[in-house]
């Protein structure tokens, strides 16, 4: 499931997954059901993805002259970087609909939805059969989130406290696997 060719890339999943769970923790703020202890939750998932962004960023430094699986000239890269911004417009585009048909409770499932297709093309470019599983999980997160009653808690909530736990998991899996990498080598 890790191809563990560049510990790299590997610790830099890490980062940005945790950068991940930190940003959809806390979207999920935006209305949690009632109570302190979902805000607790969210708190902690938001830190764990501060300390994995911690953990991973100053490795990745350290290692930045060593190999990844991108490489800007080739076929899989441009057609990755196209998709990239074609997600960004879809994204807009779909955000600026729902709210102008009243529907804004639609964004973060939405958003997380293109967040989880965007994997399956990053799984490509970087060679790693991990970012399928988080491009499902995210996926099937998002189209939960799309239909849970949205009277209980934003949909919002629901993306990030099913989002940030996956995003935490994976992004801790390939930062261990590329620090074990690292001193292997």
């Amino acid at each position: 499931m890790l191809e563990l060719d560049y510990p790299r890339d590997l610790v830099m999943i890490g980062a940005v997954f945790g950068m991940a769970a930190f940003v959809w923790a806390g979207w999920a703020q935006e209305q949690p059901p009632a109570g302190a202890v979902w805000r607790v939750v969210l708190a902690v998932l938001s830190v764990l993805g501060l300390a994995l962004m911690a953990l991973s960023i100053p490795l990745a430094i350290k290692n930045w002259g060593t190999p990844s699986a991108i490489n800007p000239h080739t076929t899989g890269f441009v057609v990755y970087v196209i998709v990239f911004w074609v997600e960004v417009a879809v994204a807009v585009v779909l955000a600026i609909i729902a709210t102008r048909v009243g529907r804004s409770d639609l964004i973060a499932p939405l958003i997380m939805l293109i967040v989880g297709i965007h994997f399956f093309a990053l799984a490509l470019v970087f060679h790693q059969p991990v970012l399928h599983l988080a491009g499902a999980l995210i996926t099937a997160i998002a189209i939960v989130a799309a239909f849970v009653p949205h009277e209980i808690a934003a949909r919002s909530f629901w993306c990030g406290v099913l989002g940030a736990p996956v995003f935490l998991a994976i992004g801790a899996w390939c930062y261990v696997a590329g620090r074990a990498a690292f001193a292997s080598a």
